[in-house]
């Protein structure tokens, strides 16, 4: 490829008079590069997952999202501080990337770059979408339900969060509550993919769990557990109360992620030389010559 043919990129734009790159230039391209290439092939492994590796992975997600909920749930009936509470919920989120599970709203990223990169299809989009959220809610359901009835003392608490939710009327707070839930997971999603340490990716999840846990941000799969182990414990929550919050909550999370975080990395992506579109490619009358 020729560097006429190629559109202009940030490390053109970098080249000084005698077309010399500048070096650090250089090194945040190639970083560039590298994050995603890495985003692209874990995005993709995901998109041609069979259905069993699909079922497993997202039920035991939303197990291990029902983890974090439990410490939560612990941590607050001791303390009544939502704070700490919320801090304590990232155990979930730790066991999810320790395990290698899957959850829902991680799915507004990676897979994502891997359809942009031409590495997969839009129908298998929707299946890993559609499958990992109703496996973890399925894990989540079972999990809840055995967290009911080995701790009652938690069935108020379960009760007083749920409401919290269910509650909420479709306005303005609650459509803020649930694109910044969306926002917030996604970018754990990018924050992990950014760094190569498992200590950073450990406190990003406990970082990402303080403010989804410890604010009450609206959140899909994490929400909808909590609602679940409150119809498990008294019952004075029901099904069509879940639905009524549930039905909003979901587009919004994903507009939340796939709009200010994912399209934004997308963005940036197009600038690499080696990213698909018509932008970057060279004309093939050129390519042939």
């Amino acid at each position: 490829m020729s560097d006429k043919s190629a559109r202009q990129t940030d490390d053109q734009v970098a080249e000084d008079s005698d077309g010399q790159v500048d070096p650090a230039a250089a090194r945040v391209e190639e970083e560039v590069r590298e994050s995603f290439d890495r985003t692209v092939e874990k995005g993709a492994e995901r998109l041609h997952r069979g259905w069993r590796v699909l079922i497993t992975t997202g039920f035991f997600g939303g197990m291990e999202v029902g983890l974090g909920i439990l410490a939560y749930l612990a941590v607050l009936h001791q303390t009544d501080n939502h704070l700490l509470a919320g801090l304590a919920f990232g155990i979930g989120l730790v066991a999810l990337y320790l395990a290698h599970s899957e959850l829902f709203t991680e799915g507004f990223l990676l897979p994502i770059m891997a359809l942009f990169a031409r590495r997969g299809t839009v129908l298998q989009l929707l299946r890993l979408w559609g499958m990992t959220l109703v496996t973890n809610l399925v894990g989540g359901w079972v999990f809840m339900w055995f967290v009911a009835h080995a701790f009652p003392e938690f069935a108020g608490l379960l009760t007083e969060t749920a409401r919290h939710f269910v509650d909420a009327s479709l306005g303005l707070r609650a459509v803020a509550l649930s694109v910044l839930g969306g926002i917030v997971i996604t970018v754990l999603t990018r924050m992990q993919e950014g760094t190569d340490s498992d200590g950073v990716k450990v406190v990003a999840a406990f970082s990402v769990g303080f403010l989804l846990a410890g604010l009450s941000l609206f959140h899909s799969v994490l929400d909808s557990i909590i609602i679940f182990g409150a119809i498990h414990a008294e019952g004075s929550v029901s099904y069509g109360e879940w639905l009524a919050w549930f039905w909003y909550v979901v587009p919004l999370n994903m507009l939340g992620g796939l709009v200010f975080v994912t399209a934004m990395r997308l963005v940036r992506a197009s600038e690499l030389p080696e990213a698909p579109g018509p932008d970057n490619r060279v004309d093939e009358a050129s390519e042939a010559s």
